[in-house]
């Protein structure tokens, strides 16, 4: 038994978003290497496709209009070659769209209880 309260929400896909992010920013160096930027490509899908169950769970179905278009363009199957400075500050859009999902992403915790008023001192 641990003496912290148990939180009414959770944060699913926070730590999804940030790894995400972390792999977009990263990427950036791998841009010219489509060898190495097909794994990049991987990482991200799947993790925006997390991100995206965790939003469809919280009932947040509105992330997903954010989220589907980084599925598409990022995906390692049928890739789009975008190249140049448009692409660059997609990178960093990309980032910015999973990290504020991994943030504003709330899932209702199941084992919490509010605290009672009628409760014995």
């Amino acid at each position: 038994m641990t003496s912290y309260p148990t939180p009414e929400f959770t944060r699913p896909g926070l730590a999804p978003g940030l790894l995400a992010a972390i792999v977009l920013i990263a990427g950036l160096a791998l841009l010219d290497n489509s060898a190495g930027y097909f794994w990049i490509r991987v990482v991200v899908v799947v993790l925006a496709l997390i991100v995206g169950v965790f939003a469809f769970q919280a009932s947040q179905w509105w992330w997903l209009v954010l989220l589907a278009p980084i599925v598409v363009l990022w995906n390692p199957v049928w890739p789009l070659e975008l190249h140049g400075q448009l692409w660059v500050a997609g990178q960093f859009i990309a980032a910015l769209v999973l990290v504020l999902a991994g943030i504003l992403i709330k899932v209702p915790n199941p084992d919490f209880k509010a605290k009672s008023s009628n409760r014995p001192r």
